[in-house]
């Protein structure tokens, strides 16, 4: 666990999925253990149960947590975790809906484009330098929006270390193509994992081109299929950045 100054605190929680329903229910046991996933049995375990029930365009979630008996719920409550659960969904709440107004501010037609928008765990300022040196991109839009930018609610408590992060930036690269992120620091609850279920596929007008975007891009990342001409007729490379965005790259000319 890591406070609101960056403090850590040698805390350990460990998660038991006992039933998942998609897209309507998931069920889990939370209990304190150590760094080896041995339960702590001097805290009481708290069972939750996830509802989700879709309205339209809305999705309701309702969250019930059960113990065995009040004492456990006693001991819990006295820990603070009423006030830090109810803290981190205002926090959740205020930094979803200031992402869609912005996100709402720079669409200013209904005219259909694509956008690719990543996530950082709070090097999104970091990231975007390095691309836009790559692409000789030019930042657009709202450029690069900082947390201390918007005008955060009382309720809300941001350190002034997080305040200086990114709440959204937007730079145009390629053809056009424009690219969005955003930080997603723990102190407001996320938790970020990299996966393997998104690329950025960008097609280069040249080979040299394709070469230059797959030596400065793939430095210090990981290469899963290195740059090669394929049986499908391109000159083609996918790989992880240093940043763990997945990216594609594929020339193909026009013959």
């Amino acid at each position: 666990m890591i406070g609101p100054e960056h403090t850590e605190h040698p805390t350990w929680c460990k998660e038991e999925f006992k039933t998942i329903v998609v897209p309507e229910k998931i069920a889990n046991a939370v209990s304190f253990c150590d760094e080896n996933g041995v339960t702590n049995t001097n805290f009481p375990v708290m069972n939750w149960e996830k509802n989700f029930t879709g309205e339209g365009e809305h999705t309701t979630v309702n969250i019930d947590i059960y113990f065995d008996k009040v004492e456990d719920m006693q001991t819990i409550v006295g820990m603070g975790f009423q006030e830090g659960f109810t803290a981190g969904l205002s926090n959740l709440d205020h930094y979803l809906s200031t992402a869609f107004k912005i996100r709402k501010e720079l669409k200013t037609s209904n005219a259909a484009r694509v956008t690719t928008y990543l996530n950082f765990p709070g090097n999104t300022e970091e990231a975007f330098m390095f691309y836009k040196e790559v692409f000789k991109g030019e930042f657009t839009g709202k450029k690069l929006t900082r947390f201390s930018d918007i005008e955060l609610p009382p309720e809300v408590q941001m350190n002034e270390a997080d305040k200086k992060l990114i709440i959204h930036a937007e730079l145009t690269i390629m053809g056009g193509h424009v690219l969005m992120a955003t930080d997603a620091p723990e102190s407001m609850g996320f938790k970020l994992h990299t996966g393997n279920n998104m690329h950025i596929n960008v097609e280069p007008e040249s080979r040299e081109e394709t070469e230059r975007l797959f030596n400065e891009l793939s430095a210090e990342g990981k290469v899963s299929m290195p740059l090669r001409d394929m049986f499908f007729g391109a000159y083609f490379a996918e790989f992880t950045d240093k940043y763990g965005i997945n990216w594609m790259l594929n020339y193909q000319t026009k013959e």
